[in-house]
């Protein structure tokens, strides 16, 4: 059962999944976690052996507004998933963020960190990482970071869109994470679970949290130059704008919601357990900017 199918990650995951098995995916309309009472009747009656939960509320700055509805999506809904996840013995994969981190540590976050979110949406993620561990369920929690993909709205295809109608963009360059391509973790995903479904087998205990991420950091305004020149070189018709991109510190680009300045988490933990090493930002970025501008 995999819900959000329409969602950046849901997207790539009902692909990257399909060879694994039967996969139910389920769009908003036919599972909707801001409704969190319809959902055991849907569950019992898919009766999944295993749920990836790819569905959320993740609109950051509108969260701010909209706290009740994100935590509804993002926590209590992601509960009542877990505790049927409980009932059916089966196998829970669950999305969250770097944003349950406040951005004050300097080196990247590991598990073992504790969280501290300092806006709604991060609080909200948190809410829902906590349900599922009391849920006691069989689980894997995976917290990925700056996620975009080909579809959606997300900063890469923003980014292409700005730089195809003005000459310089100003871009915030004192927050630093690494930007992770939906493809990669779906790819990722369909990896670890290949994994845990023999280890459960076995009767290896499962459950844990883990990030998964790009490997190497950037800025959002070393993101943004990357992008553009990848596309100036991929752009043979010449859309491309932008010539100069100027960095500039958060403050100078308020937004409703805070966000952390050190967004890095650190993946070694997931690559000792099941072998997956997520590849270098900008290999990715290359790839799905291709793909945007092929798809215009």
């Amino acid at each position: 059962m995999l819900t959000g199918v329409n969602g950046q990650v849901g997207w790539e995951l009902a692909r990257s999944l399909m060879p694994l098995g039967e996969v139910v995916a389920l769009n908003r309309t036919q599972c909707d976690l801001s409704r969190p009472e319809t959902i055991p009747r849907i569950v019992q009656e898919i009766r999944p052996d295993v749920i990836v939960n790819a569905a959320a509320y993740t609109a950051v700055d509108k969260a701010e507004e909209e706290e009740e509805l994100a935590t509804t999506i993002n926590g209590t809904s992601v509960g009542v998933i877990a505790e049927e996840a409980l009932k059916l013995n089966a196998l829970l994969i669950h999305y969250s963020t770097d944003y349950v981190f406040d951005g004050t540590k300097l080196e990247p976050y590991t598990e073992e960190d504790i969280p501290n979110p300092i806006n709604a949406y991060g609080r909200s993620k948190l809410a829902g990482e906590k349900a599922v561990i009391q849920s006691r369920c069989d689980h894997l929690i995976l917290r990925t970071t700056w996620v975009y993909a080909a579809r959606g709205n997300n900063f890469l295809k923003t980014i292409l869109r700005l730089a195809q109608e003005r000459k310089e963009l100003r871009i915030v360059a004192d927050q630093y994470g690494a930007p992770t391509w939906a493809r990669n973790i779906a790819d990722a995903t369909a990896h670890i679970l290949l994994a845990v479904q023999k280890e459960r087998q076995t009767g290896v205990g499962v459950s844990g949290t883990y990030h998964l991420c790009a490997s190497g950091k950037t800025t959002w305004h070393g993101f943004s130059r990357a992008i553009i020149a990848r596309a100036s070189q991929f752009d043979i018709a010449g859309r491309i704008k932008t010539r100069s991109v100027l960095p500039i510190a958060t403050e100078d680009y308020p937004l409703p919601a805070p966000r952390p300045k050190n967004s890095q988490m650190d993946s070694s933990s997931l690559a000792t357990r099941f072998g997956v090493t997520m590849p270098e930002w900008h290999h990715a970025m290359a790839l799905c900017t291709e793909e945007v501008l092929e798809a215009q």
